[in-house]
């Protein structure tokens, strides 16, 4: 779960990490405001998205007066943000934060991430502070820095010490790096946060560190022991589709093509979406419906796929251990009559009472397109994808 850069900042505050003074403001008018609470000449308007390369995308904007204030809240809040990570769709402005301006001497990027293959937190740094990772990792891949943290004793004051010295921190300094260092360390492991990005760190003209800009991420499996983080969710920047599963327990990933998937398994999930594209085909999208499929799990799953406009047949592959076939053959007949589905149904079954599904199937009356494997299954439906394409 991503939250906004606003919410991470408060996160990382309260475990020492000095950021800008800031407020956040839902009309031209709140904006005008929030800067008059802040004080000083000039302040940063920030739409609040879910992406980062927001400045690129002109959803950062610097203000001298009210005028230009008002004229860019106006601007931004309604509008849709396209960056070079929410593709050509964007994310809706929702809200502004706005924050005062900063002098900026130099800038860093400091990032905790879990590393799975070493299961480590890993610290990743650099000097070349205000680019993606991406960008620094190829442009400049010398200057980055990773130190993996041994989760038997966490992070220790002197390897943040390494850290800064490392990003060339002078003497004065680097005492207020080890201290914002270990603050987002303790942040990510307290918070059961993946990912804390400070990007940029600043050193400031006047000798001040702040964190300018944040990004985190968390484990949804841990959500229910972290209320205070599931409340920050903002389902308005998430996939509609992802949202619609996930509040129904089920794990969905959406994609780009048009062949709607229902598997049981992340396993056998992964393999039916390599055969489709290997039959010529695009997976519209990840779905596992998990052990013991029931017919009204099976026709959430369903419900689940159809959210997706772009789908024009549907893949169902099971393999039945835990599950039965004849639940699922039964789910598939009655989400097909219930919610009137006038596209193709392809349906593999294997398993457990396979035979009983199948004769579901057969005597359902309704026109389901069966196959023995997942090759097969995979050519048919992606023939009669291309078959409905060429009519049409």
């Amino acid at each position: 779960m991503d939250i906004h850069e606003y919410q991470a900042k408060e996160l990382l505050a309260k475990f020492g990490v000095p950021v800008p003074r800031g407020g956040l403001a839902y009309s031209p008018e709140q904006a005008t405001y929030r800067a008059n609470e802040i004080g000083g000449t000039r302040w940063a308007v920030k739409a609040q998205i879910h992406s980062g390369a927001r400045g690129k995308a002109g959803g950062i904007k610097i203000c001298r007066d009210d005028n230009e204030l008002w004229e860019a809240a106006d601007q931004l809040l309604g509008k849709r943000l396209a960056t070079v990570q929410t593709g050509p769709q964007g994310k809706l402005v929702s809200r502004l934060y706005i924050e005062e301006a900063t002098d900026i001497d130099r800038e860093f990027y400091l990032s905790f991430i879990m590393d799975r293959s070493s299961e480590r937190i890993v610290v990743v740094a650099s000097a070349a502070g205000g680019m993606d990772i991406e960008e620094i990792s190829h442009n400049e891949p010398d200057s980055i820095l990773r130190v993996a943290v041994d989760p038997a004793v966490g992070m220790q004051a002197f390897q943040a010490r390494e850290v800064a010295f490392g990003l060339g921190i002078e003497p004065e300094l680097v005492q207020r790096f080890e201290r914002i260092i270990l603050g987002a360390y303790r942040a990510f492991r307290d918070l059961d946060a993946t990912m804390v990005e400070i990007n940029p760190l600043v050193i400031t003209k006047d000798r001040h560190v702040l964190a300018l800009d944040a990004k985190m991420s968390f484990d949804e499996n841990a959500l229910f022991r972290r209320p205070q983080i599931s409340e920050l969710r903002d389902k308005s920047q998430e996939d509609s589709r992802e949202t619609y599963a996930s509040d129904r327990g089920l794990s969905y990933v959406g994609l780009e093509g048009d062949i709607g998937c229902v598997v049981n398994g992340a396993g056998l999930a992964m393999a039916t979406l390599d055969m489709i594209k290997l039959a010529g085909g695009e997976p519209a999208n990840f779905l596992d419906i998990g052990g013991g499929a029931s017919p009204e799990r099976v026709q959430k799953s369903f419900r689940a796929v159809l959210k997706d406009k772009n789908v024009k047949a549907l893949l169902v592959n099971v393999f039945a251990g835990i599950n039965r076939c004849d639940w699922v053959a039964k789910g598939v007949v009655e989400a097909i009559r219930d919610l009137d589905i006038k596209l193709p149904v392809v349906v593999r079954l294997a398993g457990t009472n396979v035979e009983e599904g199948r004769k579901i199937l057969d005597q359902s009356g309704l026109t389901v397109i069966t196959a023995e494997t997942l090759g097969e299954a995979a050519e048919k439906v992606v023939a009669v994808v291309k078959k409905n394409a060429a009519a049409a």
